[in-house]
């Protein structure tokens, strides 16, 4: 019998190319609960989702995080993607990134799930601490210390992903 689950995982890609078309609310809303049920250490809940889907704030987002990871200007580091969901973690939780990591796994298995295509973009670090990361948490009404873990942009793949490489040998031991 075939496992929904390990199935989703086998099949998952990152997508780097997302159509422009709007993703409804309920389906983000089902891919960002999803997150929320992750692992966390201690029961701690120490991870926090921000909802990006106001088109100007997210190519805010995407300008500062191209910058940061040296790109040229009018390149789109989420790869076009309309939603993008920036995973934090409160940085007196001693497990957060820990944390955070399993959140982003949780979403992109949700996304998959759900028939949207997603991808893990790194730089959350560097965007919240900076100054301007700072002040737009604190405009979102994000008080506190805390720190990037990724973003997980999300959409309708624009190309079929393709598929998966072989797994690498001897990655398995038993004892």
């Amino acid at each position: 019998m075939q496992n929904q689950i390990i199935e989703a995982m086998k099949l998952r890609r990152s997508c780097r190319s997302f159509k422009p078309d709007p993703v409804p609310r309920e389906l983000v809303e089902q891919v960002a609960e999803a997150g929320l049920w992750a692992a966390s250490g201690m029961g701690r809940q120490a991870a926090k989702i921000v909802v990006i889907t106001d088109k100007a704030l997210r190519d805010r987002i995407a300008d500062q995080n191209r910058r940061i990871g040296g790109w040229p200007e009018g390149f789109d580091p989420f790869y076009g993607a309309p939603v993008i969901l920036a995973v934090l973690f409160d940085k007196k939780a001693f497990t957060g990134i820990y944390d955070g990591s399993l959140v982003m796994g949780n979403l992109m298995l949700a996304a998959h799930s759900l028939g949207l295509a997603s991808i893990w973009i790194h730089r959350a670090k560097e965007e919240f601490e900076s100054e301007e990361g700072r002040a737009l948490l604190k405009s979102l009404g994000v008080e506190g210390e805390w720190e990037g873990v990724g973003h997980c942009a999300l959409g309708y793949a624009a190309a079929p992903l393709p598929a998966g490489a072989p797994r690498l040998p001897g990655r398995i031991i038993w004892a």
